[in-house]
């Protein structure tokens, strides 16, 4: 499997950038490219599936989009720099909406629903205070966007929701059950 590097987020930041007005001024003059811990982002991840065939830097800039927003909610971002805590906020849903609309226009109303679900999951994930079953739903969405999701995603799911503290272990899984290339 070939994982794109970073990109997409530097086509991320091009597009933030020509686009002009508050996302441009918000854009960091010192952009980090990523993971410190050598993992691959979760576009990169995604983009690498056989569904993103034929259109990969598409789908790695607009996986990039919506995970620069959760950033801005919950982590620490790589190419916005908010002032305040709100403009933070805004922004990364300015940054949800520009990645799901470039997802609708591909017309992939699955993925559209998986990064949905990704982002109300990791919301929760944060919510209850696991930061690490959070990064668990990215990997695992990633994975259900780029090779599709699997009955074990959806339980996996299922049990995030349900507070199941066998979550964590099940996203990992699903993550990690990429098929091996040809």
């Amino acid at each position: 499997m070939v994982l794109l590097t970073s990109g997409g987020i530097l086509r991320l930041r091009e597009l933030l950038r020509d686009g002009g007005g508050l996302m441009s001024e918000l854009l960091s003059s010192r952009p980090s490219d990523g993971d410190s811990n050598g993992a691959a982002s979760p576009a990169a991840l995604a983009a690498a599936g056989p569904r993103a065939a034929g259109r990969r830097e598409e789908y790695e800039l607009l996986v990039e989009a919506i995970y620069e927003g959760y950033l801005l909610h919950y982590g620490r971002p790589r190419l916005i720099e908010a002032p305040e805590a709100d403009l933070g906020l805004l922004a990364g849903d300015r940054l949800y909406a520009i990645g799901l609309a470039r997802l609708v226009e591909l017309g992939d109303t699955e993925a559209v629903a998986e990064l949905a679900d990704t982002i109300t999951l990791s919301a929760l994930a944060h919510g209850s205070g696991r930061p690490e079953l959070a990064d668990a739903a990215w990997e695992a969405g990633a994975t259900a966007v780029g090779w599709g999701p699997s009955p074990e995603h959806k339980r996996a799911k299922e049990m995030l929701l349900e507070d199941d503290p066998q979550a964590l272990e099940a996203m990992r899984t699903c993550a990690r059950a990429v098929p091996a290339p040809p």
